[in-house]
């Protein structure tokens, strides 16, 4: 997500996810590149990388900006995302796979680790989306994954772009309560270990094009670390 003041008055084209990862890929960084990302990868980062699994996923892995965390411990490190076009930035030599995290590419119960960025959005219905990764995950495998905080939808913040042209982009999102992600959690037989909220200060985040009306900092990400139970014996 890229902002500038000026967007705050600007009125982008909203664009599906797909078309607009198409058209941001050539720009996008693997990396945190504003206070929302840094927010989140100050949560995300420790956990997977003390994680110690031995075959990890990273889903909707963009860039691959997890993956140097994942493979902290992995042997096998593989990242999963619709937009080829973003696959394509990456040239790492481990394994990417273009695909529809709705519906996983893969055998049961073949994960430790399970990571996800921000992604969370782009599924309107969270209980099918965690239903399949609850299904690749074994047993005692974790799950850490963020959304964008319900903040977002309350302070009626966008998630801005410029393509290649200079065009102010937004991408839709689904937003989700913390309830909804709680309730599909536990439909699809994942315990919560933790539920981080960090904020970042406005300030920073009016430069980036977002207004949070009179809070002077909010939370901007929710973060969910969750386990699958081991099977009883």
């Amino acid at each position: 997500m890229a902002f500038a003041m000026k967007d705050l008055f600007a009125r982008p084209r909203e664009l599906p996810a797909r078309e607009a990862y198409a058209l941001w890929a050539e720009s996008y960084p693997a990396r945190p590149h504003n206070p929302v990302m840094a927010a989140e990868q100050s949560i995300v980062a420790p956990l997977l990388c003390s994680a110690g699994a031995q075959a990890a996923l990273d889903l909707g892995t963009g860039s691959g900006r997890n993956l140097p965390f994942l493979r902290a411990g992995a042997r096998l490190a593989v990242g999963l995302d619709f937009s080829m076009a973003m696959l394509d930035r990456r040239d790492d030599g481990w394994p990417r796979v273009c695909g529809d995290a709705r519906c996983l590419p893969f055998s049961d119960a073949r994960f430790e680790l399970i990571s996800s960025s921000l992604m969370a959005g782009d599924v309107n219905h969270l209980d099918e989306w965690l239903r399949e990764i609850a299904r690749v995950l074994k047993p005692a495998g974790q799950l850490v994954y963020s959304d964008f905080h319900p903040t977002w939808a309350a302070e009626r913040w966008r998630r801005t772009f410029r393509g290649a042209d200079g065009a102010l982009h937004a991408i839709g999102y689904f937003p989700h309560s913390i309830a909804d992600h709680l309730a599909a959690l536990a439909a699809a037989g994942l315990v919560v270990r933790a539920i981080r909220e960090p904020r970042a200060r406005i300030a920073p985040l009016r430069r980036f094009g977002l207004s949070a009306g009179r809070r002077s900092d909010a939370p901007v990400v929710v973060v969910f670390h969750a386990v699958k139970p081991r099977r009883r014996r």
